[in-house]
C-alpha cells in the first residue's frame, strides 16, 4: 500500500508543513505501508484551468497531468488540513477539484489543526470525499491551537495526538486494502 501524506496549505509560514513532517516521521516507524510526503505547493497549481470537467479525465494542461499521475499512484491519503474560516483551505480544495477518477475508491484520513482543532474543516472534507468516491475513515487527529501549539504557534503535539494518529494510519491502510479490488477492477 502506498499512502500519501498531503500537505494541505500553500500559505507562507504555514503550520501544515511542520505538522505533515511530524505525521510523516511517525509513519516511518510502520512497515504495513509505504508513506510519502506530497506538498501541494510543489505542484504550483493555478486556480482550476482545465477546459473540460475533471470527471471526463481529458486533461489538457501539463500541471494537471503531473498532479494526476501523482494522485493516481497512491492507494490512500492522509490530508494535513488547516481550518480556514470554518472550512477547508482553498489551495487544497483547488488541488482536489483538478481531478476526479484519480481519487476514486481510495481511503482518506485527516489530521487537522486550527482554533477548534480543524474539526469544521474535516466535516466539510467528509462531504467532498464522498463526492469523490473516497472512503473517509472515522478516526481523526485534531490539533487545537491552544493545546498543541505554543503561544508563538509552534507545533508541540501531545502524546494523545500520536496515539490518535496510529488509529488513523490503521484505518486508512485497512480501507485502502479493502478497496483494492475496486481500484484494480
Amino acid at each position: 500500500m502506498r499512502i500519501a501524506i498531503i500537505v494541505g496549505s500553500t500559505r507562507p509560514h504555514r503550520n501544515a508543513k511542520v505538522v505533515a513532517d511530524w505525521v510523516f516521521e511517525r509513519a516511518q516507524a510502520r512497515t504495513d505501508a509505504r508513506f510519502e510526503l506530497v506538498d501541494i505547493a510543489d505542484y504550483d497549481l493555478p486556480l482550476l484551468d482545465e477546459p473540460l470537467p475533471p470527471s471526463m479525465g481529458q486533461y489538457k494542461k501539463e500541471h494537471t497531468k503531473r498532479w494526476a499521475a501523482t494522485v493516481e499512484s497512491f492507494d490512500g491519503f492522509v490530508f494535513v488540513t488547516p481550518e480556514y474560516n470554518h472550512s477547508v483551505p482553498a489551495a487544497l480544495k483547488n488541488a482536489v477539484d483538478f481531478l476526479y477518477a484519480e481519487w476514486n475508491n481510495k481511503s482518506i484520513g485527516f489530521v487537522s489543526y486550527g482554533s477548534a482543532g480543524g474539526t469544521r474543516s474535516v466535516e466539510a472534507w467528509r462531504l467532498i470525499a464522498a463526492e469523490m468516491q473516497m472512503a473517509d475513515v472515522r478516526a481523526q487527529v485534531f490539533l487545537p491551537f491552544d493545546t498543541h501549539f505554543t503561544k508563538e504557534f509552534r507545533f508541540a503535539p501531545r502524546d494523545e495526538a500520536a496515539e490518535a494518529l496510529e488509529v488513523v494510519f490503521n484505518q486508512v491502510i485497512a480501507w485502502a486494502t479493502a478497496l483494492q479490488p475496486l481500484r484494480n477492477g
